[in-house]
C-alpha cells in the first residue's frame, strides 16, 4: 500500500477548479515530484494534503487512514509535515526556537508541570533543545542557535524550515519550492541534503520545485500538473521527452518548432 494516496480529490474556489480530480501516490521511501507550471495547482494540492484546505470532493489516505477533515497540526501528528512556498519564520525568535516550535506535537507536559515548571518540565525541555541544536547541525547550520531567524541569509532561513519540519519527526516531508531563491552552491548542497533525509532518517520526500535541475537531478518519479488536472507521470526520462509536458512549460507553438 502506498503511503500516501489521493484519489479524484477536487478543490474549487467559488467557481475556479484550482485541483481537478488528482489521483496521485507516492510509496514509501522515495523522492516524488510534482511540477508544472506557474498556476497549475500544486501548492493548493499540497495545502489540500495537510489540511490547510478541505477538498470538495475525493478521498486522502496517508498510511491507509483518511486526513479529509483533520487540521494542519493533526496532519502533523500522523506523521506529514511541510515546507512553504513563501518562507514562514518567526523572525523575531532565534533560530532554535524556530526549530522547537516543529516539537510541539511531541511534547508531553501537562497544565502544571509548565504552572509549576516540574523537574519533568525541565528534563523534557532539556531534552527538546538538544534536539533541536542536533538538527539545525544536521541542515548544515552551526553555532547560529542564539541568532534572530531573521538576520540569516536567506539558504539559511530555507535550511531553517526544513529543521523544523524534521522537529516533527516525520515520516513523509513535503517541500514546496524548496530550492527557491538559492544560488548554485546552494542548491547543490539542497540537494545533498534532500538525499540523506531519505537515506539517512527513513523519510519518504514530496516535493513541488521549479528548477528543472533539482527535479531531474533528485526525483524518481515524477507528476506533472497544468491547469489543476494531472497531465502526465513518470520517471525523469518519461517526462523529458513527453510532449503534453513541452507544451505546458512552452506552449504549443514553440513546441512544435522545438521539434
Amino acid at each position: 500500500m502506498a503511503l500516501l494516496q489521493t484519489t479524484n480529490v477536487v478543490k474549487r474556489f467559488g467557481g475556479l477548479v484550482a485541483v481537478n480530480k488528482i489521483t496521485f501516490s507516492v510509496d514509501e521511501g522515495r523522492i516524488v515530484s510534482i511540477i508544472g507550471p506557474n498556476g497549475a495547482g500544486k501548492t493548493t494540492f499540497f495545502n489540500s494534503l495537510t489540511g490547510i484546505y478541505r477538498p470538495e470532493e475525493g478521498e486522502i489516505l496517508f498510511k491507509g487512514n483518511s486526513l479529509i477533515g483533520l487540521r494542519p497540526d493533526q496532519v502533523s501528528a500522523r506523521g506529514m509535515s511541510r515546507t512553504f512556498q513563501n518562507i514562514r519564520l518567526f523572525g523575531s525568535m532565534t533560530v532554535i526556537e524556530n526549530i522547537l516550535v516543529g516539537m510541539h506535537n511531541q511534547l508531553h507536559q501537562s497544565a502544571i508541570d509548565t504552572l509549576f515548571r516540574s523537574k519533568k518540565f525541565h528534563e523534557e525541555e532539556k531534552e527538546a533543545e538538544a534536539k533541536a541544536r542536533a538538527l539545525m547541525e544536521y541542515v548544515g547550520l552551526k553555532n547560529v542557535g542564539n541568532e534572530l531567524a531573521r538576520n540569516l541569509p536567506y539558504g539559511g532561513q530555507r535550511r531553517i524550515e526544513i529543521a523544523r519540519a524534521l522537529a516533527a519527526n516525520p515520516t513523509l516531508l513535503l517541500l514546496d519550492e524548496p530550492t527557491a531563491g538559492m544560488n548554485p552552491n546552494e542548491t547543490a548542497d539542497a540537494i545533498k541534503l534532500f538525499r540523506r533525509i531519505r537515506d539517512e532518517k527513513g523519510v519518504t520526500i514530496l516535493l513541488i520545485e521549479h528548477d528543472m535541475r533539482v527535479v531531474m537531478g533528485i526525483s524518481e518519479h515524477i507528476s506533472v500538473m497544468d491547469y489543476g488536472e494531472k497531465i502526465a507521470e513518470g520517471s525523469p526520462a518519461e517526462i523529458r521527452k513527453n510532449q503534453r509536458v513541452i507544451e505546458a512549460y512552452l506552449g504549443r507553438e514553440a513546441a512544435s518548432a522545438k521539434d
